[in-house]
């Protein structure tokens, strides 16, 4: 018998188009994907058409093709993300994770702080006391509060300089 000729294969194309979608779908799981998939079969079985000796083979061709070729697109693309017809939630913009980092470093420098200094810290600015409040529970004097104060801020903001943090990202 000859080669399968252009005419026999458009005849094929058009009467079997449906069932090979539906077949690509299933394969693919995507519309879009089964349709390139069965052109792509198509256009190889096409190329092929000369060692095609039997008509009645065609199908058989064209579906093996389409599962090789499958395979090898399953293979070969990455599948982390997929187009969708509604789009993710947005973000809500309350992500607190940075705010919650640069405190988290924050506190590990005062941490490092002499003790002194890091007291003078807590009181001042994680209590809200004054500089006088701060002298009499210490037991010191206004004036060591203001230079443990200075020194305190000093060694934060060179911890801090080098570390990334800047004063607009502090809490």
């Amino acid at each position: 018998m000859a080669a399968l000729d252009e005419p026999l294969f458009r005849e094929f194309v058009a009467s079997r188009q449906q069932s090979l979608l539906r077949t690509g779908y299933l394969l693919t799981g995507d519309w879009g994907n089964a349709e390139d998939l069965v052109q792509t079969a198509l256009t190889k079985t096409y190329l092929a058409r000369h060692r095609i000796r039997d008509a009645n083979a065609v199908e058989a061709y064209v579906r093996a093709a389409m599962v090789t070729t499958s395979t090898s697109w399953w293979r070969r693309r990455w599948h982390g993300e997929r187009p969708t017809a509604q789009l993710p939630e947005k973000p809500t913009g309350n992500d607190r994770t940075a705010a919650y980092d640069d405190r988290d470093e924050l506190w590990q420098h005062v941490r490092r702080l002499p003790p002194r200094q890091r007291a003078v810290l807590v009181l001042r600015f994680y209590e809200d006391l004054s500089e006088a409040e701060t002298a009499r529970l210490l037991g010191v004097s206004v004036g060591t509060v203001k230079s443990q104060t200075s020194r305190s801020m000093q060694a934060l903001r060179a911890a801090l300089g080098h570390s990334g943090i800047t004063e607009e990202s502090r809490p």
